[in-house]
This record gives structure tokens, C-alpha cells and sequence, in this order.
């Protein structure tokens, strides 16, 4: 491992909410800056020489917890781009209990209050993303994702690497029946 990778935390998607969401930003995100799929960012950057705490927390934190409904609430404008605004007390809450486990650790960006979102397009004119924001809240209809574990990922200045998925609801191994 590099020295200067810090560490992502995403939220990983059930497969049917992914696939929506991946083919909204291969439509609209620009193709040169499309370097990793749809995600909602839990944490932006932790250091990579904690990698063995992160990897304990994030286990330790999905190991009995169930799958996590959330509402998508509709898209929004970033200004240069779309993202879809989500909302579930129990991520916030998750969020929380995993800020506070890395709280010294927590960049500025880390620290600001937690806005669930996924980017389905970012670094355009504003003129094309107020277009394709008039055509996504056109065709809008409120529904759900469910939220199944946690993927960990290292930056690689640019593209991310998956380290390891944490599923949730995984119950401790009891040995044989």
C-alpha cells in the first residue's frame, strides 16, 4: 500500500438502486472525469495509516446492524452538476457513531454536517446542469434505496480501489450445528 492513499467510506447500495444510480452518472457525468462508480460518501479521506482501526470500526459497526432504508428525496443542483438527496435517520445515526470513532482523524470536509447525496454529475457548465436538473425533476418519482453494508476504498489519485465490503447483518460464526 502507498503511503498517501487515504481511505474512503461509502455506503454500498443494494444492486437495483446501483445500477439506477451508475447509469444516471454514465449519462451525465463527463466521461473524462467518471473515474469511480456511483457512491453516497460516508467519509472523504481517513488516513491510510489507520487502515487496521478503520477496517475493526467499519466491522464492528455493520456486523449485527440491519439493511438501512432510505428515501431518495429528489434531484438538486450542485451548482456545476446533479446529485440525488437522500434521507434515513438510521444512516444519520450510523454516520454519527462512525464520525465519533474517527473524530480525530476527520478532515474539515468530514466535519461539516452530513448531507447524504449521490453525484450523477459534477464539473459541467452550469447551463448544462441547470438543463439536465429541469429534466431529472421532470421525470421524478420518490423511491427508496436500501443501504447493505459499507465499502471501504483507497484513493489512487484519481480512480478508488476497493479494500473490503462490510455487510450488515452478518451474524457471528457459532461453529458447527
Amino acid at each position: 500500500m502507498s503511503g498517501s492513499e487515504p481511505l474512503i467510506v461509502t455506503a454500498a447500495l443494494d444492486e437495483r438502486s446501483f445500477a439506477r444510480f451508475e447509469a444516471l452518472r454514465q449519462a451525465h457525468f463527463p466521461r473524462e472525469r467518471n473515474l469511480v462508480p456511483a457512491h453516497l460518501t460516508l467519509f472523504h479521506a481517513l488516513p491510510h495509516d489507520q487502515e487496521d482501526h478503520v477496517r475493526r470500526t467499519l466491522d464492528a459497526a455493520s456486523r449485527s446492524r440491519p439493511s438501512l432504508p432510505l428515501a431518495v428525496r429528489g434531484p438538486w443542483s450542485l451548482g456545476r452538476g446533479v446529485a440525488y438527496r437522500l434521507a434515513g435517520g438510521e444512516l444519520d445515526q450510523l454516520r454519527h457513531e462512525l464520525a465519533d470513532a474517527f473524530g480525530e482523524w476527520l478532515t474539515r470536509q468530514d466535519r461539516q454536517p452530513f448531507r447524504p447525496h449521490i453525484t450523477v454529475q459534477n464539473k459541467v457548465r452550469p447551463e448544462d446542469a441547470r438543463r439536465v436538473l429541469a429534466q431529472l425533476q421532470m421525470t421524478f418519482e420518490p423511491f427508496s434505496v436500501v443501504i447493505e453494508g459499507l465499502l471501504l476504498w483507497r484513493y489512487r489519485g484519481g480512480p478508488w480501489s476497493l479494500v473490503e465490503r462490510f455487510d450488515f447483518d452478518r451474524a457471528e460464526s457459532c461453529g458447527p450445528a
